[in-house]
């Protein structure tokens, strides 16, 4: 959609939304109705065309501009380049991961030895890249799914399991907390994706308390990272043991 025609759609969505016909909007304009109708039809609208609209609706460009960024598909992955691109940098991995927490800037630099020049270049970065929508004051908006997921065998994964996996499963997960559950069984195939849908809300639901959570006190909250995965699997140490028909 070019961004004309999606300056249009949300124009529409906003006449909607304020209860404004083609007929009341064409009385506003001086135009005839059928001009309206023609033009939202059409999808063809000069910028000056735009303004008198949003004259109407009483909001500014800007804050339309922000509804067709807000209405754009999120991401559910990044391209392979993308992950090169945020892999490379260890800095900017570290900004792209608090940012996929949602993370503002002055939590980056209370919880770390950042520097806010450093992070205000890794967020522009993100920008660029695709990931981020960055905004004022160093505000930004995410630009990726809440079912969003680093490739399952790209940049970042393959960096996670060269440098985390050891670190992290080296943990007793025996704190408060925490839990370490190995399970193993054989269900039928349609099953398996129903126990994914439902690890896949269990992502979004811890994802959303952090969320939520944010306005605690910090001596009330500790970090904490989720792991899930489900795959057909049998340990590397018994695969001599299985019989081959």
């Amino acid at each position: 959609m070019s961004t004309t025609q999606a300056l249009v759609e949300q124009l529409k969505g906003q006449l909607k939304a304020a209860g404004i016909t083609y007929a009341r909007l064409a009385g506003e304009l001086g135009l005839a109705e059928s001009s309206i109708k023609r033009m939202f039809s059409r999808g063809e609208m000069t910028l000056a065309r735009v303004d008198e609209v949003c004259r109407v609706l009483k909001i500014d460009f800007a804050e339309l501009a922000r509804g067709v960024a807000d209405a754009q598909p999120l991401l559910r992955e990044l391209t392979q380049e993308q992950e090169r691109a945020v892999v490379a940098d260890r800095q900017l991995l570290l900004v792209a991961i608090c940012c996929m927490s949602q993370w503002t800037v002055e939590q980056m630099l209370a919880s770390y030895r950042l520097k806010e020049p450093a992070v205000v270049r890794a967020l522009s970065q993100l920008d660029r890249l695709g990931i981020i929508e960055l905004r004022p004051m160093n505000r930004y908006r995410l630009k990726v799914a809440k079912t969003f997921r680093w490739r399952p065998h790209g940049p970042v994964m393959n960096f996670f399991r060269e440098h985390a996996l050891t670190d992290y499963f080296s943990g007793g997960f025996d704190g408060e907390g925490e839990l370490l559950m190995l399970v193993h069984g054989e269900i039928g195939r349609s099953l398996a994706a129903l126990f994914n849908e439902r690890l896949q809300r269990l992502a979004q639901d811890f994802a959303q308390q952090h969320l939520a959570d944010q306005r605690l006190p910090d001596d009330q909250k500790r970090p904490y990272t989720l792991v899930i995965g489900m795959r057909s699997w049998l340990f590397a140490a018994f695969r001599d043991f299985e019989k081959r028909g």
